[in-house]
C-alpha cells in the first residue's frame, strides 16, 4: 500500500494491485509405484530417502518409502484415536502433526524412536522447515513460523491469493526459498512468498493420475517432496498408485 498526494495537497492511500499468480503446467519425468493403501498427508526426500506420513484413524504412520518397488518400511504407528498429518525432517530429528489431538510426535532420524510429544493449539495440517525453522498449516489461510525445539508459534501470515485469503492451505514443502502447498481438494500447487503470503505461482496438476489409475477409494492430490541434490519434484495423492516425478512449465 502506498500514499500518494491528492487533489489540493490531501494525501490518499491507493492500494497495490493485487499481484496475478504466473500458472505452470506439467510433464512427467517417470512414475514410482506408490500403495494405495496410504492416505498420505507429508512427503519429504532427504539424503535418499523418501519418507511419508499417514492419515486416518487406526491408519496413521510414519514411513520409509523404496521408490523402486513402493513398498513401505513402518517406522512408527500412532495410536488408533489419532490421526497422522503432515511431516517434516529437520536435522537428525523427523516431526509429525495430528489432525484434532494437539500433539506434533518428534523422532529421532535415525533409529525411529520416539523422542517426545509437544502440544500445540487448533488443528494440525502441513509442516515444512527453511533448514531453520518450520512452518505449520492448518487448513486455514494462515501460516506459522515455529520454533523447531520447543514447537511454539513464532509469528504468522496470511495466504492470498490475488489479495484474498486463500483457505484449505494443506501439505507444505519449501522449494528455493518458496512454500509450495497443496490446496485441499484441489489438484493445484500454490507457490507461495513466505515473506508476504502472497501466492506468485499456481501449478495446475489436473489430470495427473489418469482415470484409469481411480477408484472409488481414490482422493485428492496431496505430498510433495524435492530432493535438494538434484532438484527433483515428487508428487503423489491419497490412496494414489503412483508417485510421479515432475518438470514444470510456465503455461
Amino acid at each position: 500500500m502506498t500514499v500518494a498526494a491528492g487533489c489540493g495537497g490531501q494525501n490518499r492511500t491507493v492500494r497495490n494491485a493485487p499481484v496475478e499468480p504466473v500458472f505452470y503446467g506439467f510433464r512427467i519425468v517417470a512414475e514410482h509405484p506408490h500403495l494405495t493403501s496410504s492416505y498420505t498427508q507429508g512427503l519429504q526426500y532427504i539424503d535418499g530417502e523418501m519418507w511419508e506420513g499417514t492419515g486416518q484413524y487406526g491408519e496413521s504412520k510414519l514411513q520409509r518409502i523404496d521408490l523402486e518397488s513402493g513398498s513401505a518400511e513402518v517406522i512408527a504407528r500412532l495410536p488408533d484415536n489419532e490421526f497422522g498429518e503432515g511431516i517434516t525432517v529437520l536435522g537428525d530429528r523427523i516431526y509429525q502433526l495430528t489432525w484434532m489431538n494437539n500433539t506434533v510426535h518428534i523422532y529421532d532420524r535415525a533409529s525411529g524412536r520416539l523422542l517426545k510429544n509437544i502440544r500445540y493449539s487448533g488443528e494440525g495440517w502441513g509442516l515444512t522447515s527453511d533448514g531453520e525453522q518450520l512452518y505449520m498449516s492448518n487448513g486455514s489461510s494462515r501460516i506459522f513460523r515455529i520454533e523447531p525445539a520447543t514447537f511454539a508459534r513464532k509469528s504468522a501470515f496470511t495466504v492470498t491469493l490475488r489479495g484474498e485469503p486463500l483457505e484449505f492451505i494443506n501439505e507444505l514443502e519449501w522449494i528455493d526459498g518458496r512454500l509450495w502447498a497443496n490446496i485441499y481438494t484441489l489438484d493445484q500447487i500454490a507457490v507461495i512468498n513466505p515473506a508476504n503470503g502472497v501466492v506468485e505461482g499456481i501449478i495446475d496438476l489436473r489430470g495427473l493420475l489418469p482415470e484409469s489409475e481411480r477408484t472409488n477409494r481414490t482422493d485428492v492430490l496431496n505430498g510433495i517432496a524435492r530432493d535438494s541434490e538434484t532438484g527433483r519434484i515428487f508428487v503423489t495423492g491419497k490412496y494414489w498408485s503412483r508417485i510421479y516425478e515432475i518438470e514444470i512449465f510456465e503455461k
